[in-house]
């Protein structure tokens, strides 16, 4: 029996975690900021579910909920998930906006990162689990600053999981495409009328407003694959793409951004110094 620590537990791919590690037999310590929503969850796993209130941008609440955590016992896998979704043009979003995407979901991941750290050291190791998208790796029109957070949330990880390997602890990004859960209709949706109403911006925010937006995931085989992926003894890959969409986006963008590389050779070459 594992015990997994998740944060934003209370929908979507958190939720659904939850659901099925419990389903199995492990213990959690899931957080969220809307009470009750994980009660049910509670009542029908008795002794196997720490459900704990947290806002992942109160860095020091984050601290106090983790040290307590590991001061309970050891913590096998920290799953960083809570996470906002904002859309519009970036030149129309609202500062307090920008900043809110911001503070959920790169600083709040990169609070929870950090305050895990003493803890996995100490105890010889474990694993940290951060949920991004394919998001990650490629960009469309309208999500800017989620966008923004998600490349510098990768960035973040694949540097620390360098810094932290020698201590017997791995990390995974994981990037799913398109998926069946609440986070679509949880959208924060900036008016995309005016200049950008008949622009690559304003055709997708029609087509979330008439729920007519391809999503080809679904929550419960992604979180089955994760499962699968955090096998204890396992290796973990850099990253686990869910999807056949974010597969399909992914590998079409790095294969463009490989090609451009390889036309630049001669111009990065030429920008050495003379005496190399």
């Amino acid at each position: 029996m594992q015990h997994w620590f998740i944060t934003g537990a209370s929908a979507g791919f958190g939720f659904a975690l939850t659901e099925q590690l419990l389903a199995r037999g492990d213990r959690v310590t899931a957080t969220l900021r809307r009470a009750g929503a994980l009660d049910g969850l509670a009542a029908r796993h008795p002794g196997r579910l720490a459900i704990v209130t947290l806002d992942v941008t109160d860095t020091a609440a984050v601290q106090r909920v983790m040290a307590e955590a590991f001061a309970a016992g050891r913590v096998d896998v920290v799953v960083s998930n809570a996470a906002y979704g904002l859309f519009g043009p970036a030149e129309l979003l609202p500062e307090e906006k920008i900043r809110q995407q911001i503070e959920t979901n790169l600083l709040g991941s990169i609070a929870v990162i950090r305050a895990a750290l003493p803890g996995l050291r100490a105890q010889g190791g474990g694993r940290i689990l951060q949920l991004s998208s394919e998001g990650g790796q490629i960009a469309y029109p309208g999500f800017a600053l989620y966008h923004a957070t998600k490349w510098g949330i990768e960035g973040f990880v694949e540097a620390v999981a360098q810094e932290v390997a020698p201590f017997g602890i791995e990390m995974m990004l994981v990037e799913p495409g398109p998926t069946r859960t609440s986070f679509g209709a949880g959208l924060d949706m900036v008016d995309s009328a005016g200049p950008y109403a008949e622009t690559t911006v304003g055709q997708p925010a029609r087509a979330f407003a008439e729920q007519k937006f391809p999503i080809r995931g679904d929550v419960t085989r992604s979180v089955a694959a994760i499962l699968t992926a955090m096998t204890p003894g396992t290796r973990l890959p850099k990253r686990l793409v869910l999807g056949s969409q974010a597969h399909a986006g992914i590998g079409a963008a790095l294969r463009a951004r490989l090609a451009e590389l390889e036309t630049q050779s001669a111009i990065a070459a030429g920008a050495d110094a003379p005496d190399v």
